[in-house]
């Protein structure tokens, strides 16, 4: 068969797969989802005011049902993600809070990468093909070029928190990448993020009656130091310098 003939058939199935009304139904159940979730005003559980009125209710159900409760986050947390409330980081904090940092890190972990495998999941069957098979120029060389380094790329972005968890989600459905890279770029990128979180929740006890004093809600900021964020960029641009070495040696 001719190279015109190879390329042409994942082009017709492209098209096949364009013209299937059902590829959209996962992506339309996570809108379906999410905005069942602000109509019954689950966004008003997401806040440290919340934490700091329940903390000791909390406290005691977790104590008292320790499985129960971990399982429940974990689905609570799954949910959250596959639904993209951009709740990521007030959750980790709920975790480390709740079962210290590090049980806390390791439900996170696990909850934050299968929710974001099923935004992945969804966004490419509705997505996916249909933008790659119609994207060119600069737009087509990023595309190849994440690609060809999605492992690292990824797993850089996951690492220093400049984008939303949930906007990466979808970014990534649109570029090749396979699912496993997906997987694992996503989970080996958050721990580090995931841990630094959970650790902040196990001691927000005193933002809490800090920011009460005050006489107003305490807010995230009042956790993540500025020296926190530069040691997330740090990170971040270290993982990168593989990628960017391999990107440099490749063009000469």
């Amino acid at each position: 068969m001719s190279d015109d003939g190879e390329k042409g058939a994942p082009t017709a199935s492209t098209g096949n797969s364009g013209r299937n009304p059902w590829r959209f139904l996962p992506v339309a159940f996570v809108g379906l989802g999410l905005g069942l979730g602000y109509a019954f005003g689950f966004q008003d559980y997401l806040s440290l005011g919340f934490l700091a009125e329940q903390r000791d209710a909390l406290k005691a159900f977790v104590e008292s049902n320790l499985v129960l409760s971990a399982v429940s986050f974990l689905v609570i947390y799954t949910l959250a993600v596959a639904f993209s409330f951009p709740a990521a980081s007030i959750l980790t904090i709920f975790g480390g809070f709740l079962f210290g940092w590090v049980l806390g890190s390791v439900l996170v972990a696990i909850a934050a990468t299968i929710g974001a495998t099923l935004v992945f999941l969804a966004t490419r069957s509705a997505f996916g093909g249909f933008l790659r098979a119609r994207v060119s120029g600069v737009v087509k060389r990023l595309a190849d070029g994440f690609r060809d380094n999605a492992f690292g790329y990824l797993f850089v972005i996951r690492l220093a928190p400049i984008f939303p968890f949930f906007v990466v989600n979808i970014a990534a459905a649109l570029f090749d990448i396979s699912l496993a890279r997906f997987f694992a770029a996503t989970f080996l990128g958050i721990l580090p993020g995931t841990v630094a979180y959970a650790y902040l929740g196990q001691g927000v006890d005193s933002v809490l009656v800090a920011a009460r004093e005050a006489g107003r809600e305490a807010e995230i900021s009042d956790l993540v130091t500025p020296e926190i964020t530069f040691a997330f960029l740090l990170l971040a641009g270290v993982a990168a310098i593989p990628t960017i070495v391999s990107q440099l040696r490749r063009r000469g």
